[in-house]
């Protein structure tokens, strides 16, 4: 399954469709936060599902803070980032992860686009997609029985 993966998008979502454009065919998206409503456009005008959890400038209570998404037999652990202290480090969201055996965490708050793996698990964060960033990125995750792909790409 490959996955489109965005966050922090704070209003600004023609780069996600861009960003769409440039690595369809994809199976869903996934939107960290901030930028809840931003998940719903997307919903709509992609016709593709799309999971999303809420970030710290959200406010739509009917949206999770953290998903656990299984997928291809992988659990993957959904986060915008900001109750784990991601800008401070990943110590304490490596925490959860264990907590619920996740192979992949994807994460956003940061605005900075990271692909680590540590423990075995594969850290994701995006980046950010806003306008007011020097760099727009996101990610792509391809996850199957026997392997996780990920991939930050810029928008040119």
């Amino acid at each position: 399954m490959k996955v489109l993966v965005v966050s922090d998008t704070h209003g600004n979502f023609v780069p996600a469709l861009q960003a769409h454009s440039l690595t369809q065919p994809v199976d869903a998206v996934i939107h960290l936060g901030d930028g809840i409503e931003d998940a719903n456009l997307l919903r709509n005008l992609m016709h593709l599902d799309v999971i999303a959890v809420s970030g710290n400038c959200d406010h739509d209570a009917t949206v999770p803070r953290e998903v656990l998404w299984e997928c291809e037999g992988k659990r993957v652990l959904l986060v915008h980032g900001d109750a784990y202290g991601v800008k401070g480090g990943l110590e304490r969201l490596k925490q959860r992860a264990v907590e619920v055996c996740a192979h992949v965490v994807l994460f956003g708050h940061s605005h900075r686009a990271t692909c680590i793996t540590t423990s075995g698990i594969l850290f994701l964060n995006p980046g950010t997609l806003t306008r007011t960033s020097a760099n727009k990125t996101f990610a792509t995750i391809e996850i199957s029985e026997e392997s996780i792909n990920a991939r930050l790409h810029d928008i040119p």
